[in-house]
């Protein structure tokens, strides 16, 4: 009995003196990395794009692990602040574009990694599965860049979207087709819509043939086709039958290049094209393409010309170069970049690494526009899980770089109109 006391008062002096120091067992749990499951395509047709959102992914963890001198908030200490300094540390998961792997990678990250948020997966079929199972075991899934409505229609209450979807993306090219009629003193008629068969093709192509009709232009074709295809012969012929006066493709980068090169081949020249983001925004159909794809224009939640008016583009931009190898910032790796920091940024504010702590920290978000690289109002999410600060913009390919034309109001540079014939792509 005398033993158990004179040991009962050794724990209770080594607590008392641990709680002084501040290395109580659980300040030293809080202490611990949190673990945050990433998942991109590594390989794969899309693998330029999983290679930057990782590489921006690593630019984010050195501004919130180590510091830096740039105006964000978790840039001021080292670590968490409000976990004692914890560090993030991520998995990070090839999902070779598919949605079973993504799925079965998704249930390993939470079961063995212990992962207490899912970061990813950018294709939107991926992020369906992966998301789906996210949300049947209660934990957060924030999704930087997946454009399907549908995500945020499915009653989810662990998913969080910081990007515009395609809706949010369609209509601007709408609003910029009428206001380009009266720039240019033109009339559109009619569109063509092109897409790859997957869930982000066939939801874009919905919701643009929907805001043709609500515009009154009519619809000439609208052709899907199997992604990852190895001749698009057939289906440019049929737009180049349908002569709309604008097309609108919606495809991811193998499948753009090859889309270009066809519509080269077959002299197909639309005087308008307006593309839905993906392959189009991909460094490497920029690389790849050159001259060939002059006038091209995109929709995109980001451009690198707005640096002007957002004095963070070119301080990320600069980290970011380090590890791409010179290469700059570009659509997915920024929305990447800001959708990490906001997820990092609840966990904080959490205080925990609780899922159910971090979900009401996301639904709790109001990040200021001063705080992001992107031309948005700020992040602020719906009770679906969406961001209402979006704000999609449109750039257009000119002398072999994008540049924003669209809204006037933000244009670095006047849209070209029409689309440049292929004699003068040279």
């Amino acid at each position: 009995m005398r033993i158990q006391k004179r040991l009962g008062g050794f724990l209770a002096a080594v607590a008392l003196i641990g709680m002084v120091l501040g290395f109580t067992g659980f300040a030293h749990a809080q202490a611990k990395d949190v673990v945050i499951g990433v998942l991109y395509p590594m390989t794969g047709p899309s693998a330029q794009i999983g290679i930057d959102a990782i590489n921006i992914i690593k630019v984010a963890l050195d501004i919130i692990n180590n510091g830096a001198s740039i105006d964000l908030p978790l840039a001021k200490s080292k670590g968490l602040s409000r976990l004692n300094g914890a560090k993030i540390r991520i998995v990070a998961v090839d999902t070779q574009g598919k949605a079973d792997v993504g799925q079965a990678e998704a249930e390993r990250l939470i079961t063995q990694e212990k992962a207490v948020a899912l970061f990813g997966a950018y294709q939107s079929a991926v992020t369906t599965t992966a998301s789906q199972v996210a949300e049947r075991m209660g934990i957060p899934f924030v999704n930087a860049d997946s454009s399907s409505p549908a995500l945020t229609e499915r009653g989810y209450k662990w998913f969080f979207r910081t990007s515009p979807h395609d809706i949010h993306f369609s209509q601007v090219m709408f609003d910029f087709m009428k206001d380009l009629e009266k720039k240019q003193n033109v009339q559109f008629k009619s569109v063509a819509i092109l897409n790859e068969d997957t869930t982000f093709g066939t939801d874009s192509a919905k919701a643009q043939e929907e805001l043709a009709k609500k515009y009154g232009y009519t619809v000439a074709a609208r052709v899907p086709f199997r992604s990852g295809t190895t001749s698009l012969d057939a289906e440019v012929g049929r737009m180049k039958s349908a002569n709309a006066d604008v097309f609108l493709p919606s495809l991811y980068t193998s499948d753009a290049i090859l889309l270009t090169r066809t519509m080269r081949n077959l002299d197909y020249n639309p005087k308008l094209l307006i593309a839905q983001d993906a392959g189009y925004t991909d460094p490497k159909f920029v690389t790849e393409m050159g001259k060939e794809a002059e006038g091209a224009i995109t929709r995109a939640p980001f451009a690198l010309d707005l640096a002007a008016k957002k004095p963070l583009i070119p301080a990320i931009d600069a980290m970011f170069k380090k590890l791409s190898g010179a290469r700059d910032m570009a659509d997915v790796s920024a929305r990447a970049f800001t959708a990490f920091m906001t997820l990092a940024d609840a966990i904080n504010r959490a205080g925990s690494t609780d899922p159910a702590a971090i979900q009401k920290a996301l639904q709790e978000t109001n990040t200021p526009p001063e705080q992001l690289v992107m031309p948005w109002t700020g992040v602020k999410f719906d009770e679906k899980g969406q961001n209402i600060g979006v704000r999609a913009i449109l750039r257009q390919l000119q002398d072999g770089t994008y540049h924003t034309v669209y809204p006037f109001d933000l244009a670095t540079k006047n849209a070209i109109y029409p689309t440049p014939a292929w004699s003068q792509r040279k």
